[in-house]
């Protein structure tokens, strides 16, 4: 398996110089809970200073959270969960999971939900993140998708199945979770040409792979182990993929977070956070993609 080469960056989409506001992605966030509230913000923000658009959808409490933030928001609509598929048409790429709670207790997956707004009545957020990336899945599977967090936790395999554009982001725990198989390098290959799908599989290397092709990818720093650096790339990421293929987008997500932390971890060492990396990122990704010298 051979490691990502830079080069492939030159692939990247870049905005023109006369390109209009909306042209340069949107994207739409489903995240967050009570319970988790930067899981969701961190993705927002980074993923705000790359494509032209994000909808964010999340918790009442989130939502109150980022309109208090709107200087760091930029270009961007807060809407509450109930309205997200107003906006599904519209986006380019969506993420759905960080930050979205969990559940230890067993779904009942026979249940049949017919409305979002039904979901969000549901007592148990563990449940609800289930349902509603069960309904949302299956209704809307020809849009590119992103799962991270506790939608990639709650999901089944099999509702992958009828997908066209699809992204996972596992760390080992969560592959080994969602399809019963140790997170070795030849089982995300065989994985991903399974489901047709593009896995990328986190740790201290990187494994992506779309069908039969993977890429390695090293780096990173032992800082990078703190809370809500997964989070960061899920954002990334999932900005990437509104103007972009989405192998290539889970490549360059996690060749690009990994020099950011390299380039944090040359200055203070394992000392920083995941809001260190969203400020990071866009001086890296401007320099590696020749913007900037």
């Amino acid at each position: 398996m051979q490691h990502f080469d830079p080069i492939e960056l030159k692939k990247l989409y870049l905005p023109p110089q006369n390109s209009h506001k909306g042209q340069n992605g949107k994207l739409l966030l489903i995240g967050g809970s009570r319970l988790f509230h930067a899981a969701s913000l961190w993705p927002l923000i980074v993923a705000s200073r790359i494509v032209d658009m994000v909808f964010y959808a999340s918790v009442p409490e989130n939502n109150e959270l980022v309109q208090k933030a709107k200087e760091e928001f930029r270009d961007g609509i807060v809407i509450p969960r109930s309205e997200v598929e107003h906006y599904i048409e519209e986006a380019d790429s969506i993420l759905i999971g960080p930050g979205m709670v969990r559940s230890e207790q067993k779904i009942d997956g026979d249940k049949q939900m017919t409305s979002i707004e039904a979901i969000t009545l549901l007592e148990d957020e563990g449940e609800q993140t289930y349902q509603l990336t069960k309904y949302l899945l299956q209704k809307y599977p020809e849009k590119k998708w992103i799962i991270d967090g506790g939608a990639l936790q709650m999901m089944e395999k099999e509702w992958l199945q009828h997908m066209k554009h699809v992204i996972l982001t596992p760390h080992l725990k969560e592959f080994e979770r969602l399809f019963g198989l140790p997170p070795t390098e030849e089982h995300v290959q065989k994985m991903a040409e399974k489901y047709n799908v593009t896995i990328l599989r986190k740790g201290e290397e990187d494994v992506i792979c779309h069908s039969s092709e993977c890429v390695r990818v090293p780096g990173g720093s032992s800082g990078m182990t703190k809370g809500g650096t997964g989070d960061v790339l899920a954002g990334l990421v999932a900005a990437l993929a509104c103007k972009n293929d989405l192998f290539l987008s889970a490549q360059v997500g996690s060749y690009i977070n990994k020099k950011a932390g390299e380039s944090l971890a040359s200055r203070v060492g394992t000392y920083f956070n995941a809001s260190d990396l969203v400020d990071e990122i866009p001086s890296i990704l401007a320099r590696e993609t020749g913007q900037v010298s």
